[in-house]
């Protein structure tokens, strides 16, 4: 019987498309169920939205859509990306999923009736984007410690949970298990930062917005987003305090919750706490990955430096893009990706080294021995004893990274059996052997060692790139084989015609590409303008007479430039991050040519609030701000210093 393996993701927040950074966690995530699956695991992974909360609420009003509607769409959209991902997931839940809103009133009521959660008033610093309560003392700066936003007192009924009965009890368990939260650096950041300084009771439910799952006896709350959706990786698989199915009982406690260290608070000392209450074991690991940065800096729309997978995907391929994701990102710092560091890493990593030598393999075989494998008589020199020992030390070198989830150097590990394959062409010379028909045996143990030593090295591939690792297989005939009688040396393809051989990675001309982006980008400059100039044409027609209830259909509203930047390949569009009260907007503005950035950081502009957003040079823009022509040149119309973010102009 299989060894169950039951494998999360967070589950994504339905407030937006998903940039690459945050595609990361699904395609790490997959690569180890992949390889768990091929050492022979019945693995079952789960991922899916969380879609309740205030963020989208407000995003949906501003649409002039349901909130229902808004998340259908958003979590339609996710969906994608992991499926062009080709994220092997066995479940996707909704959090607005009905079996999931019936057990989470049910865990609600029970935690209540317990005596777990009591009712009481909540005063403090709330952050919408994150939906977050901090006290005054957890600020950095005046602002939210997790996203460095704005926050503002609020005040309200609410239930809390007594997380604080659970302080000695969550550390026993830290105790008891020390691997339960890795790498060891999160844990002791939640035991410095946030248990030992005290831990206070929970807010679990809200009142001052209603997209949520009611509490079923008290329905003006609705269950806080974090209880909510926390519990979906029990409620996907069956839980219920009512009776569980076989399946929770034949995959509970997860084995792993591949996690952002960002939220590796809520995961190992809210999740822990809840599931000690209902007397549901704990989960036996959580993975808290770093970020992917672009560059230096974490990826915001606001500051105009989002990269979304399907886009690299239409450009680079999707192989390429995962496995610069696997090989870029370690397990203990941040990552980062550029376009130049891709380019670098799919020409050495892809071409050069895989591409390269599966290419030239193949082409030796058609050539020396009519396109079918050479049987291998077992002689083995010194360069054949160095390759297989290399090859067979890299592998397990491999499982053993990726049995630890080191991922990046379990990928290292591999490419470096394969530069040893390489290795061995030059060292052996086939071609020359080729020449002298006496040496024949020795020309056919050559190749069939290349065969052998690429099939061995396509397992640990695999995880990574499943696409290519079909066509390597393919191209050799490779039979299907358990994992662990095939990392050997048993020349499993003796025999087997060649088929024909791929081209797996083409180099990029990194002087073309950037041509060719730049290119693009003037292309997509040159449409913006023209819409500007044909808008500004039809502002300078005299304008048909409106009567008041068409101009009350217009939402003024002032906004505060929290950040700003210039759009990348543009002297036009500057990128603001707006807040415009508790909510923060991105807009696009071609003011770029009469204002620098750090000129509008910090003003207050008027922005039309329900303009239907645009996309403008890939960048979505989510309302316009007011400018009045003057001569020749553009004036931004700023509203009074002391006007409150979100006010109404009138």
């Amino acid at each position: 019987m299989k060894e169950k393996f039951y494998i999360t993701t967070a589950i994504a927040y339905a407030s937006g498309k998903p940039h690459i950074g945050n595609t990361y966690e699904a395609v790490l995530t997959d690569a180890i169920a992949r390889y768990k699956r091929a050492r022979g695991f019945e693995v079952f992974f789960l991922t899916g939205t969380d879609e309740h909360g205030q963020k989208i609420q407000q995003k949906a009003e501003a649409k002039g859509v349901t909130p229902q509607q808004y998340v259908d769409e958003t979590a339609g959209v996710i969906r994608n990306i992991w499926d062009n991902f080709e994220v092997t997931y066995d479940k996707f839940i909704r959090t607005t999923d009905d079996e999931h809103v019936k057990v989470i009133q049910k865990v609600f009521k029970k935690l209540y009736e317990q005596g777990d959660i009591y009712k009481g008033a909540y005063e403090g610093n709330y952050c919408t984007p994150c939906e977050s309560f901090w006290t005054d003392t957890q600020l950095v700066n005046g602002r939210c410690p997790d996203c460095g936003g704005e926050v503002k007192k609020a005040s309200e009924e609410a239930y809390f949970f007594k997380l604080s009965n659970y302080t000695e009890r969550l550390l026993k368990f830290y105790d008891e298990n020390p691997d339960f939260i890795t790498p060891v650096s999160r844990k002791n950041e939640m035991i410095n930062n946030f248990i030992k300084p005290g831990l206070q009771d929970l807010c679990v439910s809200r009142t001052s917005f209603s997209w949520g799952i009611p509490v079923d006896f008290d329905p003006k709350h609705v269950v806080y987003v974090w209880l909510d959706a926390l519990f979906n990786y029990v409620t996907a698989i069956g839980y219920d305090p009512d009776g569980s199915t076989e399946q929770f009982k034949k995959l509970w406690p997860a084995d792993l919750h591949v996690i952002g260290k960002d939220i590796v608070r809520f995961h190992t000392i809210y999740w822990p706490t809840f599931l000690m209450a209902l007397d549901i074991p704990l989960p036996k690991q959580v993975l808290g990955h770093p970020w992917l940065l672009f560059g230096e800096d974490k990826m915001s729309k606001s500051k105009g430096n989002v990269i979304y997978g399907d886009e690299l995907i239409k450009t680079f391929g999707l192989d390429p893009v995962r496995h610069y994701l696997l090989a870029e990102m370690g397990y203990y710092n941040d990552g980062s990706i550029t376009y130049e560091n891709l380019i670098k890493r799919t020409n050495a990593d892809l071409a050069n080294t895989l591409g390269n030598l599966v290419s030239r393999t193949g082409a030796m075989i058609k050539q020396y021995f009519g396109g079918v494998i050479p049987k291998n008589n077992g002689s083995d020199d010194e360069f054949a004893l160095k390759l297989k020992e290399t090859v067979t030390a890299g592998i397990k070198d491999a499982c053993e990274k990726f049995d630890k989830y080191l991922i990046a150097d379990a990928d290292a590990a591999v490419f470096n059996s394969l530069k040893a394959c390489n290795k061995y062409i030059d060292e052996t010379t086939p071609w020359a052997l080729a020449k002298d028909e006496s040496r024949r045996a020795e020309l056919a143990n050559v190749l069939s060692n290349l065969v052998d030593s690429i099939r061995i090295c396509n397992l640990l591939i695999r995880p990574i790139m499943p696409d290519t690792a079909d066509k390597i297989d393919c191209l050799f005939g490779v039979p299907e084989a358990d994992f662990d009688s095939a990392v050997a040396y048993k020349y499993l393809c003796e025999g087997n015609a060649v088929g024909e051989i791929p081209i797996l990675f083409a180099r990029i001309d990194e002087k073309k590409f950037f041509a060719e982006f730049e290119k693009q980008n003037k292309k997509e400059a040159k449409e913006s303008e023209k819409k500007v100039k044909k808008a500004q044409k039809a502002e300078m027609t005299a304008p048909e007479e409106i009567c008041i209830e068409d101009f009350a259909k217009v939402d003024l509203r002032v906004g505060k430039v929290l950040e700003c930047s210039r759009a990348e390949g543009s002297d036009k569009l500057l990128l603001l991050g707006v807040d415009v009260g508790g909510e923060k907007r991105r807009i696009v503005s071609g003011i770029a040519k009469y204002y620098k950035p750090e000129d509008l950081i910090g003003k207050n502009v008027i922005v039309v609030y329900n303009l239907k957003p645009a996309v403008l040079r890939g960048n979505e823009s989510k309302g316009m701000i007011l400018a009045a022509d003057c001569g020749d040149g553009v004036k931004v119309v700023f509203a009074p210093e002391d006007a409150e973010p979100g006010s109404k102009v009138r």
